[in-house]
């Protein structure tokens, strides 16, 4: 990244093959579908080096579910949550961590670790939450348990979410410090509890009005004046389905290509980001790995590379009738 901060431009990838915390299977083969889209050839070939530091396995654990409300797998949550913030800590001490997965709750462990790192250094984490919705609710509010809608409360300290954690979240994330962009599927109590936390929510409508670059430019403004930490969190529902068909909880209406390489571009010129997840791609939904590749060019633009840099895709042998 063009940062001062840079460690050697050294990035690590950690596949994080979560899909506890959602009813579609297929995400714990996200991370491989990744690296076979090329995403480290890709980064290699822009300058970083790169550590491909394999997929994390999650160490078991004991973990009590809220007496109230429903959170389905909270155990097995609990276990990848724990294994992934230690490591995620790790991670961001000596690299630019970027996580690869599996389902949206991997980011209770990822930002938990980030946000643990930052508060070493003496700076507040921002989060840029990219996705169509915002996983604000809580046991008691989730009509589905799905605790991959539940990612945001837990790692800003909900208390019905603790449990997730081995000990009281000592750093959680101010959830005036995250800026959500694509938004527009959102339960009805999330609604309220987003306005009561402050959470500065960007949906689509905000997009189609003025598009993407003044949200964005008002988030990387508070980051600098802060002297923040910024953490990207990018879901594959965040793009339009018609672009991104690999992913289990489609909406219509999401951003185009041209929007979410604009936002990657932006970031880059920022200086601003630390770290990031890539989440929710499921291979089995996928069109011949369009959507792995498309997040591979994505990411590619967030380190550097211009969109009209993009290399040509060249489709495969046409079948069928002339």
């Amino acid at each position: 990244m063009n940062r001062q901060d840079t460690i050697s431009q050294s990035i690590s990838l950690l596949g994080v093959p979560l899909q506890d915390g959602t009813h579609e299977k297929g995400c714990l083969m996200g991370p491989d579908a990744l690296r076979t889209a090329g995403i480290i050839d890709t980064l290699q070939g822009l300058g970083y080096h790169c550590e491909d530091r394999g997929n994390l396995t999650p160490a078991s654990t004991d973990a009590t579910p809220p007496q109230e409300g429903n959170a389905r797998n909270f155990a097995t949550i609990a276990s990848w949550t724990r294994t992934l913030s230690d490591k995620a800590y790790e991670m961001a001490r000596d690299s630019f961590p970027i996580f690869l997965g599996g389902d949206h709750a991997l980011s209770i462990g990822s930002v938990a670790g980030i946000a643990r790192h930052a508060a070493e250094r003496g700076r507040p984490l921002y989060v840029l939450w990219l996705d169509a919705h915002p996983d604000f609710n809580i046991p008691t509010t989730s009509e589905t348990g799905n605790i991959h809608g539940m990612s945001v409360a837990a790692f800003c300290g909900h208390p019905e979410l603790a449990g997730l954690y081995d000990a009281p979240l000592a750093h959680p994330v101010d959830p005036a410090h995250v800026h959500m962009i694509g938004i527009r599927s959102v339960d009805q109590h999330e609604r309220t509890r987003l306005q009561d936390q402050r959470v500065l929510v960007n949906d689509m409508r905000v997009l189609d009005e003025v598009g993407v670059i003044r949200p964005l430019q008002q988030l990387i403004d508070e980051v600098r004046t802060k002297g923040a930490m910024l953490h990207v969190s990018l879901d594959v529902d965040f793009l339009d389905p018609s672009i991104a068909p690999a992913v289990g909880t489609t909406v219509p209406g999401g951003a185009t290509f041209r929007e979410a390489h604009l936002i990657m571009e932006l970031l880059h010129e920022s200086g601003c980001v630390t770290s990031l997840d890539l989440v929710e791609l499921n291979p089995f939904l996928d069109h011949r790995g369009r959507t792995a590749e498309l997040i591979t060019d994505l990411t590619a633009s967030l380190f550097g590379r211009k969109i009209f840099d993009r290399p040509t895709r060249h489709p495969g042998p046409r079948t069928g009738p002339l």
